[in-house]
């Protein structure tokens, strides 16, 4: 299918992306055409504030490990409670633990006052509307493991809407493979190209502009069209087999 497996609510063909191309692409925008880590995740937690203020309802659960997903759920609970969303950041480890972009994100919202905590006790004894899942992203290369994995088990008996970054927490993003606890959302918004995993999954699928340049792509010979075309995420949906 020359690398398109998606296609967006216009009839655009979108391609998908291994993790092996995704971790190209963003090597790439940073080193090549300077874009920041912390400017990409500034526009994926943007766009997902806006799905869950759109798909889910008060009291927000953040869901955060580290690197670029957990720093993107960070981002996303500043913009919720900058609009006075009730919000909890729930890591899934010490927030000394954190490094790097999301180490920054986290600084922000202990500055804000925005309430963090830890471990899956700070989940179970609260009421819960919507959970923010961003504990790991496109990297994940086996089973979920130590309190990732016990904070999913913990969401499943939820009565929440689930909201997934990039791809649900426990699947494997090239193969959609889940050997592990995973996380089953209502909806995923995954960033920049679907990943090719994501043909296993049969909730609703949004892909997020985060403003990587076209040329980024083309560098790579990655099939690329601009599918955003005036907005800032599109509703996906999977091309049958051929």
């Amino acid at each position: 299918m020359d690398g398109h497996e998606f296609r967006s609510d216009t009839g655009q063909p979108v391609s998908a992306v291994t993790a092996a191309e995704m971790r190209d692409v963003d090597r790439v925008a940073v080193e090549d055409f300077g874009v920041s880590l912390l400017q990409m995740m500034e526009n994926a937690g943007r766009n997902l504030a806006r799905h869950v203020r759109e798909a889910g309802s008060e009291p927000v659960v953040v869901l955060a490990g580290n690197g670029g997903n957990g720093g993107g759920g960070l981002c996303a609970a500043r913009h919720l409670a900058n609009r006075e969303l009730t919000v909890l950041v729930v890591l899934d480890r010490p927030p000394r633990e954190l490094d790097g972009a999301a180490r920054t994100q986290y600084e922000t919202l202990a500055t804000m006052g925005v309430p963090v905590d830890g471990g899956v006790a700070a989940l179970a004894e609260r009421d819960v509307g919507t959970v923010v899942d961003a504990l790991v992203g496109y990297g994940l290369d086996g089973p979920l493991r130590g309190t990732a994995a016990n904070l999913v088990e913990a969401v499943e008996p939820l009565d929440a809407t689930v909201v997934s970054l990039d791809v649900p927490s426990g699947m494997i993003a090239t193969t959609g493979e889940r050997p592990g606890p995973s996380i089953d959302p209502d909806r995923v918004l995954t960033l920049a190209l679907p990943k090719t995993g994501l043909a296993e999954y049969r909730g609703d699928l949004y892909l997020g502009d985060i403003a990587i340049p076209a040329g980024v792509y083309h560098s790579l010979d990655i099939p690329y069209s601009n599918p955003f075309d005036e907005e800032y995420w599109v509703e996906l949906t999977r091309l049958p087999d051929t």
